[in-house]
C-alpha cells in the first residue's frame, strides 16, 4: 500500500491530478464488463471493512433544503484521504437532471495531493448495489432466488444485475408507482437471463420473493413496506431511506427483526432506525464479515440491512476506479493544482504567461461580442 501511494504521488508531481469523467467512467466499465465491475467494487469494499479500524471515520457532512439535500462524505486511512461530493434532489427529472449526482476525489494523506478526481454519478449507482449484494451474500438465505424490486428508478437496474450475479438471483418481481419506470427497467434487462415479473402493487410483488429491495426517491417517512408484506425467512435490502426524514419501512418490521447497518452513528440520524430509540439493537456489517458478530440466525429469521451508504464504500469504488483507469490507460491528467518553481511563491504564477487550452480558445472566439 505504501508503496502504491509513492509511485502515485510521483505521478501526480510529474503530470497532475488523474481525471476521470463520465463518458471515460462509463467507457471504462464497458470495457471490463458490468459484472466484472460489481464483483471487483464488492471486493474492495469486503477488503476495507476488514479493516474497519484503520479508517477515521464520520457521518456525512449535509445541507437540507426543501426538495432535497447536498452531502459531503469523507473518511481516511493512513495512505489515503477521500469524499464524496453528492446531492439526492427526487424533483429533479423536472429540470432534465438526474435525481443523484457526484463526483469525487482520492488523495495522499501526508501531502493533501490529489491524486484522483472521478465522476461518482454512474460509480456510485455501481457501489450502492455492490454494497447490498454484498450484504445480502452474507446475510440472506443462501438458497434466495427470488427477489422483489421496489422502484424502479435510476438504481434499479444496477441492483436486479448486482444481485443476479453477485447473490444468484433468478426471478425479479418488480413495481413502481410509475408504470414507466417498469417499462424502462424491463427493456434495459432484456437479454439479462432474469425472468422479470411486473406486477401491480408493492404486497404483490413482495409474495413469495426471498429479497425485497426498496430504493424509492420521495423524501418521505413512507411506509413502502408494511409487516403483512414480510414472511420468515426474508431479507430486507432497504435502500431508499438515506437522510433524515425519508424512510421506507414500518417500524415494527425493524422490531420483529435483526437489524444491520454500515456506521451506526450515520444511520441513526439517517436510516430505517431513525425513529426508534437510542439503544435499539443494530449490528455493523464489519463485525459480521470480521466473524465477531453473528449474521443471520436461522432459516426463518427476518434480516434488514438499513442502507444509507456510508463513505468508505465511496473511497473502495475510487480505489477501484483509479487502479483501472491506471491500467487501461484512461482519463486524462490535468493541472488542478498549480504547478511552481518555487512551492513557496504562489503570487508568482500570477506573472507567467498563462496557457490557455485550444477548446478555452474556440469557445471564446464562438461567443458573441
Amino acid at each position: 500500500m505504501k508503496n502504491t501511494a509513492q509511485t502515485q504521488l510521483r505521478q501526480f508531481r510529474d503530470t497532475g491530478t488523474l481525471y476521470l469523467s463520465a463518458p471515460e467512467a462509463a467507457e471504462l466499465i464497458r470495457r471490463l464488463g458490468l459484472p466484472h465491475c460489481l464483483q471487483q467494487m464488492a471486493d474492495h469494499i469486503r477488503a476495507d471493512f476488514l479493516r474497519w479500524a484503520d479508517f477515521d471515520k464520520s457521518a456525512r457532512v449535509a445541507a437540507h433544503s426543501k426538495d432535497g439535500v447536498i452531502e459531503l462524505m469523507p473518511v481516511a486511512d493512513n495512505h489515503h484521504y477521500s469524499f464524496k461530493y453528492v446531492n439526492g434532489h427526487p424533483t429533479n427529472h423536472r429540470h432534465d437532471l438526474p435525481t443523484v449526482m457526484a463526483f469525487g476525489v482520492l488523495a495522499d494523506v501526508d501531502t493533501g495531493a490529489p491524486l484522483f478526481l472521478s465522476e461518482l454519478t454512474l460509480t456510485t449507482a455501481l457501489r450502492t448495489a455492490a454494497m447490498s449484494a454484498l450484504a445480502a451474500k452474507t446475510l440472506a438465505r443462501p438458497d434466495s432466488r427470488v427477489m422483489a424490486l421496489i422502484g424502479n428508478g435510476a438504481q434499479s437496474e444496477f441492483q436486479a444485475l448486482a444481485f443476479q450475479h453477485l447473490v444468484g438471483i433468478e426471478s425479479l418481481r418488480v413495481y413502481d408507482v410509475d408504470p414507466a419506470a417498469s417499462a424502462k427497467l424491463v427493456a434495459n434487462l432484456q437479454g439479462s437471463g432474469l425472468q422479470i415479473t411486473v406486477c401491480q402493487s408493492t404486497a404483490e410483488a413482495a409474495k413469495g420473493a426471498d429479497i425485497v429491495t426498496t430504493v424509492t426517491a420521495d423524501k418521505a417517512m413512507a411506509l413502502i413496506l408494511t409487516p403483512d408484506m414480510v414472511q420468515p425467512g426474508m431479507h430486507l435490502n432497504a435502500v431508499g431511506g438515506d437522510c433524515p426524514g425519508k424512510t421506507e419501512l414500518h417500524g415494527t418490521i425493524l422490531d420483529a427483526a435483526k437489524v444491520f447497518v454500515e456506521y451506526e452513528p450515520q444511520s441513526r440520524i439517517e436510516g430505517e432506525i431513525q425513529h426508534k430509540d437510542a439503544d435499539f439493537a443494530v449490528t455493523e456489517l464489519w463485525q459480521v464479515l470480521r466473524g465477531e458478530s453473528a449474521g443471520r440466525d436461522s432459516a426463518d429469521q427476518v434480516t434488514v440491512f438499513d442502507s444509507v451508504g456510508f463513505a468508505l464504500e465511496d473511497f473502495s469504488a475510487l480505489r477501484f476506479m483509479m487502479d483501472s483507469a491506471v491500467r487501461l490507460g484512461m482519463g486524462e491528467r490535468i493541472a488542478l493544482i498549480p504547478q511552481l518553481a518555487d512551492p513557496k511563491n504562489l503570487f508568482g504564477t500570477l506573472a507567467a504567461p498563462v496557457c490557455v487550452p485550444a477548446r478555452l480558445k474556440q469557445i471564446a472566439a464562438a461567443a458573441p461580442a
